[in-house]
């Protein structure tokens, strides 16, 4: 049966190694920079509030939201929902993801042109990776081509969804680094904590779109053999 292929953990391997390591270091600069106090006391959701001020986006919105690490930003509404551990948090982890998010706001009002094809693509990633693996599923079961076919494209889309979504992750925490200094909300010489954790967390998003390329790539391989 397909599922139990040997080449799809050899493909999958070296994307779920690199989620694995990632999720350990993200953990560990995040615990490590919790212990590391904020300069005047300032919040995770002050810094977010000054930072949007200041950057021109007086109407942004700065939310609570419950999770471990479940922040985000909501494009179009200029709206950042931030975990109780940042939202509340007075370190320099908490700083540093608010910054982050901070970041995707700054890309939002200035039409950063990857957020926005970023933003075109939900959609469609979101369609793609729930009916990829059903037709991949049915085609592969009952060894129907046009299907495995389609499960490909489809999967296809979630793919392009990582690989755009990966710079305007990177381009977010370069604008959050930029701003946390310029704006004097952490001093140049603590970078370096923040450093790490906007860093590891980018790690995340490299091994989620590895996964994704190679997963696309085992089905690709599975689609030409059962061509042959």
């Amino acid at each position: 049966m397909f599922f139990f292929d040997i080449w799809y953990l050899i493909f999958l391997a070296p994307g779920l190694i690199l989620a694995a390591w990632a999720s350990y270091r993200v953990k560990s600069a995040y615990a490590d920079a919790s212990r590391i106090p904020a300069r005047g006391g300032v919040s995770g959701a002050d810094a977010a509030r000054v930072l949007l001020d200041r950057s021109g986006i007086p109407h942004g919105r700065v939310v609570p939201t419950q999770g471990f690490l479940s922040d985000h930003y909501v494009p179009g509404q200029a709206l950042l929902r931030l975990s109780p551990a940042v939202y509340q948090g007075h370190s320099l982890a908490a700083l540093g993801i608010a910054a982050h998010e901070a970041g995707h706001a700054f890309q939002d009002a200035k039409r950063y042109p990857l957020l926005v094809i970023r933003n075109g693509l939900v959609p469609l990633a979101s369609i793609g990776s729930n009916m990829a693996w059903i037709s991949l599923f049915i085609g592969l079961l009952l060894q129907m081509s046009g299907l495995v076919l389609a499960g490909v494209i489809l999967f296809s889309l979630v793919v392009f969804f990582q690989v755009v979504n990966l710079p305007v992750e990177f381009d977010a925490s370069r604008r959050a680094k930029l701003a946390l200094v310029e704006h004097q909300i952490v001093p140049k010489s603590e970078m370096g904590h923040v450093n790490k954790v906007l860093n590891a967390a980018a790690l995340t998003y490299v091994a989620a779109t590895l996964q994704a390329i190679l997963t696309l790539a085992y089905y690709i391989l599975r689609y030409t053999q059962d061509r042959d």
